[in-house]
């Protein structure tokens, strides 16, 4: 048995549990009816409007629930069958499910793609709201338990200029780009001064998934089929490829040496054999250094593995294939998360579960894990943490 502070990495705020007051507050004066709000019709759910447009449920208000539900979330699996309160972001009720969970420290990321609109000062001014509220009303609660991880808009300028009001301000860890909906790929050189930002003020820059438009697009054909529920496997992976090969085939992490990616949600078993491709394809370059030599040469100088080991990071929740992946990894780069209070959750059994998928492993690995990994990338004082898990590590046989 061993006892550890828990830091988990991927967790969430998502739009249905925000307070009704997040853009209200910042943006009515301005942008009157416009501001993103709650509207609470006499029949149906409760959903937010901005600018005319429909962005997403919001569950401040109790639902009768009839006939049993398609998809349980964590609360459910958790006996939290009125969701009216917001849990998620109400701080102090919050707070309460970490320590039911015993876990230390939330990674919050935030409804990253709910904000749609083809206004691009709304859109900057949505996107600066939100994060204010995040670090001065959300996480101002308890600021060494409640990270909070910014959101950048999916475009390069805008995305710049609201990191660079971030790093001014202080006090931001991490920022979030929305992958799957950013445009233009990386590749392009308009991304330059935001790699640049984000290595000079030393925050960290996620990619997570998302399943909503246009990644989710795949969906409606067979929405409402149990089939669709597999789809989720190959969509996580699809997201990711495209811009995680971008980093190392256009020198991108290479001429950023400082700068730090985590990609959240998207699993970590396909990216072993993604890398040792990486790696062939460098060497079938380098195979050739003489061809390239009159055409400017060859700028990949480090192998891909080197780098992806010196600067990227990724999260799990339940994997023993991750476990299995350790000697590829390599126990800094993987960070444990709970993803509370998502369906994917492992919430409020986060200490069983990290036995059953980790009580075979050395207790130092396991420790690297579940929070000493997390407190270096982040700066985290864990010797601070008054809540601890105690874990069936060492000696001890996990539960079955």
């Amino acid at each position: 048995m061993i006892e550890t502070a828990l830091v988990s990495c991927d967790d969430h705020l998502d739009l249905n549990m925000l307070p009704a007051n997040v853009w209200t507050d910042r943006l009515s004066a301005r942008y009157g009816d416009r501001t993103p709000h709650v509207d609470v019709p006499e029949n149906g759910p409760a959903q937010w409007i901005a600018d005319g447009e429909r962005w997403g449920l919001w569950h401040g208000t109790k639902l009768q629930q009839t006939g049993p539900k398609p998809l349980h979330t964590a609360y459910d699996r958790g006996g939290v069958t009125d969701v009216s309160e917001l849990r998620a972001g109400n701080a102090k009720l919050r707070l309460q499910d970490m320590d039911r969970d015993g876990v230390w420290g939330h990674l919050v990321f935030g409804p990253v793609t709910s904000i749609k609109t083809s206004d691009e000062a709304f859109m900057r001014d949505c996107y600066a709201a939100y994060n204010d509220w995040l670090y001065e009303d959300f996480c101002s609660a308890a600021p060494d338990r409640l990270i909070g991880v910014a959101m950048l808009p999916p475009y390069p300028e805008a995305a710049y200029e609201e990191l660079q009001r971030l790093a001014k301000r202080g006090g931001v860890r991490q920022a979030n780009l929305q992958i799957a909906v950013a445009e233009p790929r990386l590749e392009d050189k308009r991304w330059e001064p935001l790699f640049d930002l984000l290595e000079q003020s030393g925050i960290v820059l996620s990619f997570h998934v998302t399943v909503f438009p246009k990644a989710g697009d795949a969906f409606d054909k067979y929405r409402g089929s149990p089939g669709a529920t597999f789809l989720h496997a190959k969509m996580f992976i699809e997201q990711f490829l495209d811009p995680f090969v971008d980093l190392f085939a256009w020198g991108i992490l290479e001429r950023y040496p400082k700068l730090k990616i985590v990609i959240a949600e998207s699993g970590v078993g396909w990216v072993p054999w993604v890398v040792e491709e990486l790696d062939y394809r460098h060497w079938r370059l380098w195979e050739c250094a003489d061809y390239w030599e009159d055409k400017g040469g060859i700028p990949h100088k480090m192998k891909p593995s080197e780098v992806f080991k010196r600067q990227v990071y990724g999260t799990f929740q339940q994997s023993p294939t991750a476990m299995r992946l350790l000697e590829f990894w390599g126990p800094e780069n993987l960070l444990w998360a709970s993803d509370y209070p998502h369906p994917d959750s492992i919430w409020p059994n986060s200490q069983r579960i990290i036995g059953e998928t980790m009580g075979h492993m050395p207790p130092e690995t396991v420790k690297q894990l579940v929070g000493g990994n997390a407190a270096k990338l982040y700066g985290l004082d864990l010797s601070k943490a008054t809540v601890t898990a105690k874990l069936p590590i060492g000696g001890e046989k996990a539960a079955a």
